[in-house]
Parts: structure tokens; C-alpha cells; sequence
């Protein structure tokens, strides 16, 4: 592995810092093995300095399903006072600051979930503040050098997945990422159903969302062999053995792919250690942001690894992740919700329309682009509501 380089740094001291929440109320539920999205939620963070510079983050909190509200309650009265009024070099030092002065609370409480990921939100709120402040897109000022990346539509639920996969590819999505882990017939079903809409040319990955055992992937393996998947997401849970994930490896040829619910210098490293994954994912708003996560994406493209950053949430976070992906280089792909949700599209409307190569292109406005408009955000929500 070698070094990372250093992540710049522009001198902030935050004046304001508040969290907002959206639920968009959707028509058809998200549909994981393990739980079910009967709405969509956002926490969107407004990051101010005292030159009056702002930058927008987002927080991890799609379950539980009070998880928004309580996320933005930590922010509003955790976090906020550990900030507001101090000096820091960038985000970098905020970002290790606040995960130093609460890492006893994370313990105490037993939340160290919700904390790590109220933190991550902010820090990408303020890179892109920090970005925003040098005039640059946020990708160019992490020191990137091309601002478009490849994207693959995500989130495609068991229902006859092949009616949306079309929809999407009709829109310019070359790739697709199927929820599995519903049994075998119907998994097996679902496969054969995308293979023959899609054809053999589509990228075409899926994602069990933790729900087997070691024997049951190892049995299912071969049987997800004819459909030249890209990668198999998060057969096994994340808690399990690097050893299990070992055994699973040694069965297939399927390249292994997690990283979402993996948090820490620690737990990564020993996930590069382990030499069992092909595709690292971690998810920027809910470990880490851009201070933690770049310097761990570094050491796993080193290791060989791809770079696919995990993201399912709304349009702020999604064009962070999409500016860090850009950052990394390297050939991984943006993941991008194929479900309705405004809080997405109406944050970032070119994420819906890729190119004719399934590339979208981030522009050169500072940050990550965009200045949510909180206002169209919450028509959009009471149009759905009716």
C-alpha cells in the first residue's frame, strides 16, 4: 500500500450548522431481504462559515424508520456545539475532532452508528463548502482530473425487476444492480428475466443485502454462474468472519463485493487484508464522509481493488459520492437509485440522464454543483402526498 497523498485544507470556522428533514411518501416500497423503505428520507446538512461560504452534506438514515429525525437531533445538539465558533485547518481536522470528543458518548450510548454517520454528513458538507470556497468542483479540488463518471441504476426490487431495468436503460443506464435474496426460485427467476430484457451486453450485478449464511451462498454460487455477474454485493452478513467470505471465494469466480457497513481504518484494513473482495464500496455519508473515506479508497485501488461507491439515499450525498468517485478515478461505477424519489432528482436532475457511453457529467460549478432548493423540494413531496 502507499501513502495518500494529503487532502487539501482552507481554514473554517463554522457559524451556522443545521440539519433538515424530507420524507417523500412513495408510491411503491423499496424492497431489501431485510426490511422494507415505506418512504424515503433525507437529512440534508447546511454547513455556513463566518465569511458567510455554505456547503450541503446529507446523513445515512434510511432505516430505522425514525432514523432521520433522530440523526438530525444529534447534529442539532451534539454536534453543532463541538463546532460552531472554532477554528479548524479543513475539514480533515473537524471531522477528527469530532470523532475524538465523541467517541466516549458513541460508547456510552451505544449509537455508534448514528454518530459516525451525523459526522459523515457533515464533513461532506463542509468539502463542499471548502470546495466551493476555492472555485473549483469538488472532485477537481480533492484532485481529480476528469469530472464525469459512469453510473448503473441500483435498488431494482424482485417485482418484475426486468419492467424498470428498461425503463432505465431507456434513459441512457448501460448497467443494473438486482435485489436478491428472496429464495432461490424467485432469485433465479428474477435473473433469468433481467438477462433476457436486458441481453448479454448489460452490466448486470446483484445484491443480496446480507442474507445468507455460508451455506447458503456457497450453494447458491453456482447457480448465479450463467448470468456473468460483475459482482455479488453483500452475500454474507458484514459481522461474519473474514474467513467465512475466504470459503465463499474459494467456490466461485464471482467477484465479492461490500463495504457499505464496514466503518473504521481498522475494519477496512482488515477487509484488504483478508484478499477477498474485487469491488470496496464504501457509503460517504455513513462512515467517514470524504476525510476518512479517500484515504481508505487510495489504499484499496493500491491493493487492486474497485472502487463503487454505495449510496441509496438522496440527491445531495449522491453528487458527493459522484464527485468522490470522480476524485479516485480508477474504473468503478456511481450507483444511482432506479426508484422514484424527488429528493433525489430534484437535487440532481443530470444523475437521471446519462450519456450515450452511461456517463454523467459533473460540470464545472464549484462544489458539488448544485444549491439545494429546499422549497421546490417540499412542493414536490406535497404533490406526491396529494
Amino acid at each position: 500500500m502507499t501513502d495518500a497523498p494529503p487532502l487539501p485544507a482552507l481554514s473554517i470556522t463554522l457559524a451556522r450548522l443545521e440539519a433538515v428533514v424530507f420524507r417523500y411518501p412513495v408510491t411503491t416500497p423499496v424492497r431489501t431481504s431485510f426490511g422494507v423503505m415505506h418512504d424515503r428520507p433525507a437529512v440534508f446538512v447546511r454547513a455556513e462559515d463566518a465569511d458567510g461560504a455554505v456547503g450541503w452534506g446529507e446523513i445515512w438514515c434510511n432505516f430505522p424508520a425514525c432514523g432521520a429525525e433522530h440523526r438530525a437531533r444529534l447534529l442539532d445538539t451534539v454536534m453543532a456545539p463541538l463546532l460552531l465558533g472554532q477554528a479548524f485547518a479543513g475539514p480533515a481536522q473537524a471531522w477528527a475532532t469530532l470523532t475524538e470528543r465523541t467517541a466516549v458518548l458513541a460508547i456510552q450510548s451505544g449509537e455508534q452508528g448514528p454518530i459516525a454517520q451525523t459526522i459523515a454528513g457533515i464533513d461532506l458538507a463542509l468539502w463542499d463548502l471548502s470546495a466551493r470556497r476555492a472555485g473549483q468542483p469538488l472532485y477537481r479540488h480533492l484532485g481529480g482530473t476528469r469530472g464525469s463518471v459512469p453510473v448503473y441504476a441500483s435498488g431494482i426490487n424482485p417485482d418484475q425487476p426486468e419492467r424498470m431495468a428498461l425503463r432505465r436503460r431507456d434513459e441512457g443506464y448501460r448497467a443494473f444492480k438486482l435485489k436478491i435474496g428472496f429464495g432461490q426460485e424467485r432469485d433465479l427467476a428474477n435473473l433469468d428475466a433481467m438477462r433476457r430484457a436486458l441481453g448479454d451486453d448489460a452490466e448486470l450485478m446483484a445484491d443480496a443485502n446480507q442474507s445468507w449464511t455460508l451455506a447458503e451462498a456457497q450453494r447458491m454460487a453456482p447457480l448465479l454462474a450463467p448470468y456473468a455477474l460483475r459482482w455479488l454485493e453483500e452475500p454474507l452478513r458484514a459481522d461474519r468472519p473474514w474467513s467465512d467470505w475466504q470459503a465463499l471465494k474459494a467456490c466461485t469466480g464471482i467477484a465479492l463485493a461490500a463495504g457499505e457497513n464496514i466503518a473504521g481504518d481498522e475494519d477496512f484494513d482488515a477487509a484488504l487484508r483478508a484478499d477477498v473482495l474485487s469491488v470496496l464500496q464504501p457509503d460517504a455519508a455513513k462512515w467517514g464522509g470524504i476525510s476518512a473515506c479517500l484515504p481508505v479508497i487510495r489504499r484499496a485501488q493500491a491493493a487492486g481493488l474497485r472502487y463503487c461507491p454505495h449510496y441509496l439515499g438522496a440527491g445531495v450525498g449522491l453528487l458527493a459520492s459522484a464527485h468522490l468517485l470522480a476524485a479516485a478515478g480508477g474504473d468503478g461505477l456511481l450507483e444511482v437509485d432506479a426508484n422514484d424519489n424527488p429528493l433525489r432528482t430534484e437535487v440532481a436532475p443530470a444523475l437521471r440522464h446519462p450519456g450515450e457511453d452511461g456517463r454523467v457529467n459533473l460540470g464545472e460549478a464549484p462544489g458539488i454543483g448544485v444549491e439545494p432548493d429546499l422549497g421546490r423540494i417540499s412542493e414536490a413531496i406535497r404533490a406526491a402526498a396529494g
